[in-house]
C-alpha cells in the first residue's frame, strides 16, 4: 500500500480570492513504512508575499521569484503522487489549494475520497484534546525541535511520524523492514529487541516472599531452595 504524506505552504486561506501555493512537501510510505523517496518544490506564486504568511513559513518573493511556477511543476507533481492515498493534516485546507492549482493548469483534481485527514483522525481518537501538528508531537514524544518555522518537507516529515503513532504506532510491522538487511522475508539479519525502558514490578508481594521463605524454614537444611 503506497501513501504520500504530504503538506503546503501557501500565500493565504483562500485560492478563490488570488492566494497560491509556494512551497510543497511528500513522503513516500510503503505498507506503512518510509521508503526515503520525497517530494520537494518550492514555487512562484506570481504575487505578493503577505506579512502573515510571511511570519508562517518565511518564504519571501524575492527568494521565489526565480523558482518555477505551479504550471511548470503540476505534471510533476501528479506523476510522484499517483494513485496513492494522501495523507494529510486539516486535508480540505490543502486539497482545496491543490486542486484550484491543477484546474488552473486543466488538468484533473485530485478526488476528495484519496486524502487521510490526520486532523480528523486526531480529533476523534482525543476528542477534546489539542490537535495541532505541534500539540500531537508532545502526546506522542516526537522530536519537533527543528519546526521554527512551518515548512512543506519537515512538517511532512513530522506528520508521517505522527500518522504512523494515531494509527497505532510507528513501524506496525514491529520494527521488520522489507527494504533493507534481511532475509527474502523481509527480516533484518541484525534486528534485537530494544532494552524495556523500565523493569518488569515483581511478580510476587513481599509477604508472599515472607511466607515462602518461612515455609523452606520447616523443610531443613537439605531443601532444594537452599543448594547452590
Amino acid at each position: 500500500m503506497r501513501e504520500i504524506v504530504l503538506d503546503t505552504e501557501t500565500t493565504g486561506f483562500d485560492p478563490e480570492s488570488g492566494d497560491r501555493i509556494v512551497e510543497i512537501g511528500g513522503v513516500e510510505l510503503h505498507n506503512h513504512v518510509a521508503t526515503g523517496r520525497t517530494y520537494h518544490q518550492y514555487i512562484n506564486p506570481e504575487r505578493d508575499m503577505p506579512q502573515e504568511a510571511y511570519e508562517v513559513h518565511g518564504l519571501s518573493i524575492e527568494f521565489l521569484s526565480d523558482k518555477p511556477k505551479f504550471a511548470e511543476i503540476g505534471q510533476a507533481f501528479l506523476d510522484f503522487v499517483g494513485d496513492a492515498k494522501l495523507v494529510i493534516h486539516n486535508a480540505s485546507f490543502d486539497m482545496k489549494f491543490l486542486n484550484a492549482e491543477l484546474k488552473w493548469m486543466n488538468l484533473p483534481p485530485l478526488p476528495f475520497d484519496r486524502a487521510i485527514d490526520t486532523l480528523a483522525i486526531a480529533r476523534k481518537k482525543f476528542p477534546g484534546s489539542p490537535a495541532s501538528l505541534d500539540a500531537l508531537c508532545r502526546r506522542f514524544g516526537i522530536d519537533n525541535s527543528a519546526r521554527t518555522l512551518h515548512g512543506a518537507l519537515l512538517d511532512s516529515e513530522i506528520l508521517a511520524d505522527v500518522y504512523l503513532e494515531l494509527i497505532g504506532g510507528r513501524q506496525p510491522d514491529f520494527g521488520l523492514s522489507e527494504t533493507t538487511g534481511g532475509d527474502a522475508a523481509g527480516v533484518q539479519d541484525n534486528w534485537r529487541p530494544a532494552p524495556r525502558p523500565h523493569p518488569l514490578p515483581p511478580r510476587i508481594s513481599a509477604d508472599e516472599r515472607a511466607a515462602h521463605e518461612a515455609f523452606i524454614k520447616t523443610l531443613g537444611d537439605n531443601a532444594l531452595w537452599l543448594r547452590g
